[in-house]
């Protein structure tokens, strides 16, 4: 299906670029989001009209989100969920998860504008792109952590699973002793000698008489 485009869009063109795309795609994204127009001659006429308008109306919200993106590029918000020792959530962040916490941050982002192209489904810092204007694109990072602790830690460049997974085998480690007889647990109690037992001059047990 040929469309004209209303806006720039990602790997396809510009404002009033005329591209072939994929009926699906056309119908559940671009036409209904106001991306695009089906290139019928009428409504090429009708966006050569107001081209020059459309064209205003891009480069003011262009400079809006511009001013923005100094706010928001760069910035990092931390999400508290829980996970296994493996590091695996309980569940997943999404677009909708990520907005809500940046916009608590004081950042001013709807679900639309992450650029995500799956959930986050692990915990760790997580780089993601948000697309405050087709032309205006920043990065935010995704502290995703169990805790305010882990996160902290995360932040200084800690990997809080390697580490978790080291303290458990260190806890699991008994310590080495080259004198400890095999088999003997090391704070076994020291055998007592028999009472009836006579002693030898030599300091040995005597062998008892038959």
């Amino acid at each position: 299906m040929d469309v004209i485009l209303l806006e720039r869009v990602e790997k396809l063109g510009a404002i009033g670029d005329v591209v072939n795309v994929k009926p699906g795609f056309a119908r559940n994204y671009l036409l209904p989001r106001g991306k695009a127009l089906r290139a019928t001659e009428g409504n090429r006429k009708k966006f050569e009209a107001d081209r020059a308008r459309i064209e205003a109306d891009n480069a003011k919200r262009r400079d809006i989100a511009r001013s923005d993106a100094k706010d928001i590029d760069g910035a990092s918000v931390v999400m508290i969920r829980q996970a296994s020792n493996s590091g695996q959530l309980y569940g997943s962040a999404a677009a909708r998860d990520l907005a809500e916490a940046l916009t608590a941050g004081g950042h001013k982002v709807h679900k639309g504008q992450i650029v995500l192209d799956k959930p986050i489904k692990a915990l760790g810092l997580h780089t993601v792109r948000v697309a405050l204007h087709p032309e205006v694109v920043v990065t935010v990072t995704v502290n995703v952590a169990r805790s305010t602790e882990e996160a902290e830690l995360q932040a200084k460049g800690v990997d809080v699973n390697a580490d978790l997974y080291a303290r458990e085998e260190t806890g699991f480690t008994e310590a080495y002793d080259a004198n400890a007889e095999p088999g003997i647990p090391q704070d076994a109690p020291a055998a007592e000698p028999d009472a009836g037992a006579e002693a030898a001059p030599d300091g040995t047990e005597a062998e008892p008489e038959a």
